[in-house]
């Protein structure tokens, strides 16, 4: 009879684990991507910053001027169904997912910096609710 072996195990090598948790890394960003934009309306000239359900633009109110080395937009949003907490949450979790980082809260108003650009997101009123969200290069 021949010797018997012990039982053979295989070992990945370390790059088939990190090529394995960077093709799962990948297919969450892309999905988050995609569900972010299948469920998301964008802003009427801001088409990189979502709507939170529950707000709706009010077209007349809006403002867009700028080029190649700066912008200015302004956009006004209204709800009578949800309130400035409700926006600070979706805010502060979705606009870090697009790269906007959260430089902290003033009075009413939330911030953000990007690239050389500067978002806030100011409550103007609370009943109905009204949203002033303002994306301008920083000068």
């Amino acid at each position: 009879s021949s010797p018997k072996r012990p039982p053979t195990t295989v070992t990945l090598p370390t790059q088939t684990k990190i090529g394995l948790n960077m093709k799962k890394f990948v297919f969450f960003v892309f999905s988050l991507m995609f569900s972010i934009s299948a469920k998301a309306a964008f802003i009427e000239g801001l088409e990189d910053i979502p709507i939170m359900n529950g707000l709706q633009q009010t077209a007349n109110d809006s403002i867009s001027f700028g080029n190649e080395e700066s912008r200015f937009v302004e956009a006004v949003l209204t709800s009578t169904t949800t309130n400035f907490a409700n926006v600070r949450d979706f805010y502060t979790t979705t606009l870090p997912q697009m790269g906007w980082i959260f430089q902290g809260q003033r009075d009413n108003a939330l911030l953000f910096e990007r690239e050389g650009e500067v978002i806030e997101i100011s409550a103007e009123s609370e009943k109905p609710l009204i949203i002033r969200i303002t994306v301008k290069s920083k000068i």
